[in-house]
């Protein structure tokens, strides 16, 4: 029996003997959890610093950390709110019974999370499936193997492996946790392997919420502030080194405004990185294989007549350290128009009219993010009208990702499903609907034998 089905065996036969943990119970999970990453944060940095080559202790702290956190609080504060049975009304033909909707563990489910911000996308599906009242597995990335053994032991000393548990190891591990009949799985990465997750799954009739990406476009409305636009744009965008799921992919800016949005964005990511890309802010490439697509893609688009703009010093090759550069003079049959990005390049298109961009949004797979930059209130309702995408920020980017309020997720070939807050809770959580029958009540108005009783019901029910 391999480590994945055991531990799935222990974790079903857990939820058996305790299927249903009452809120206090839930409320105290949430709290060592969050207790775990406060006490740990350090440890947890320098782990991720350590499989990146570079990774900047104060952006894993705020960008993983600080939500995690963020989301055990909200949800432990609202729990015990997001169990109570939902009253329902009853049809009038159906008094005096009533009817309600009921919320119960699913059982023991799986999390899947990726490499590129591996704590806060293992962290945040947990938090979902404490809250709910599951039983949990998580697999973490071979490419952050650090972080992952850590993240492990750390769990193992705060949890009962029949409760919660992480599961390290290479693609067959993967693959077996994938094949792995939970009773919900949750993944977090490319729209390629999401394919395959689905796939798996679906042997099991095991639901599936993905996670995916895409490209994520950002669209500046005629007559906004190009610089306002750049310097946030610029900001999302080198997150991490752009190895961001919602990170903004390209950018359509209107077609007189070009030259003065390179000069804004050249200023903000001085601003941002004084050393560039060399600076200790700045974070380093994962490895050397995502480093090489990168290069390949900047220099496939430059040999095939794009222009390559580098907004900031500081690249090297053997620290994997790539700087910020946008694209111009892009065409859709290049690769960088094609694949997600998923680094610090950015393509930028002109366009004439608001028409023109939303149609080539529209035009395209639907991404996981859009980012939208106005100051016209009627402008921005027919944009969040007319387009369709995972979730929206305006005027700025990625913060809708923090707002623990707000469900979050994709669309089409951006994801399935959704989790965050109360819409975590619900993904991992059955919504039972209850009906109580009354012991004085109608139905026997329905029964046979039928006759001219039911006809005229018949005539008033349908009229």
């Amino acid at each position: 029996m391999s480590s994945c089905a055991r531990i799935f065996e222990l974790q079903r036969a857990a939820f058996r003997r305790h299927p249903n943990p009452p809120a206090a119970e839930r409320r105290a999970h949430l709290e060592t959890l969050r207790r775990l990453l406060v006490d740990n944060a350090d440890a947890l940095a320098a782990a991720l610093d350590a499989d990146f080559g570079h990774r900047s202790i104060h952006e894993t702290k705020l960008l993983e950390i600080f939500p995690s956190v963020l989301a055990a609080r909200h949800a432990r504060q609202h729990v015990e709110r997001w169990m109570r049975p939902e009253r329902k009304p009853v049809s009038i033909w159906f008094q005096r019974g009533r009817a309600q909707v009921v919320k119960q563990p699913l059982g023991a489910v799986g999390v899947i999370a990726p490499w590129n911000y591996p704590i806060v996308l293992a962290a945040g599906p947990l938090v979902s499936a404490l809250a709910a009242g599951n039983r949990v597995m998580v697999k973490m990335s071979e490419f952050a193997p650090g972080l992952g053994e850590l993240f492990a032991r750390l769990i193992a000393s705060a949890f009962a492996e029949d409760h919660v548990a992480v599961i390290n190891g290479g693609v067959d591990v993967a693959q077996d946790f994938a094949a792995t009949p939970f009773d919900h799985l949750l993944f977090t990465g490319s729209t390629s392997v999401g394919r395959q997750i689905m796939r798996a799954a679906a042997a099991n009739l095991t639901p599936v919420t993905l996670e995916l990406g895409g490209k994520s476009p950002a669209i500046v409305a005629p007559g906004f502030s190009v610089d306002r636009a750049a310097d946030r744009i610029l900001w999302g965008k080198c997150l991490n080194a752009g190895q961001t799921c919602i990170a903004p992919d390209y950018v359509l800016v209107p077609e007189d405004q070009i030259s003065r949005f390179i000069d804004a964005a050249r200023r903000q990511v001085r601003r941002l990185y004084p050393d560039g890309a060399a600076g200790a802010d700045y974070s380093a490439i994962v490895n050397a294989h995502h480093y090489d697509r990168l290069v390949k893609m900047r220099d496939e688009a430059v040999t095939g007549g794009a222009q390559a703009v580098p907004l900031a010093g500081g690249g090297s090759a053997a620290a994997r350290k790539l700087e910020p550069t946008i694209v111009t003079g892009v065409r859709d049959d290049m690769r960088i128009m094609q694949d997600e990005i998923f680094g610090p390049l950015l393509p930028i298109r002109p366009y004439r009219t608001l028409d023109e961009a939303l149609a080539y949004v529209a035009d395209h797979p639907r991404p996981l993010a859009l980012y939208y930059f106005d100051d016209d209130a009627a402008r921005t309702t027919r944009v969040l009208n007319e387009s369709i995408s995972g979730d929206v920020t305006i005027n700025d980017t990625v913060l809708h990702i923090a707002q623990d309020e707000l469900p979050f997720g994709g669309v089409g070939a951006s994801g399935m499903g959704q989790y965050h807050g109360e819409e975590g809770f619900t993904t991992f959580s059955k919504r039972k609907g209850v009906f109580e029958q009354s012991r004085f009540n109608g139905v026997w108005l329905f029964q046979p034998p039928f006759g001219g009783r039911v006809e005229k019901l018949l005539r008033l029910l349908l009229r």
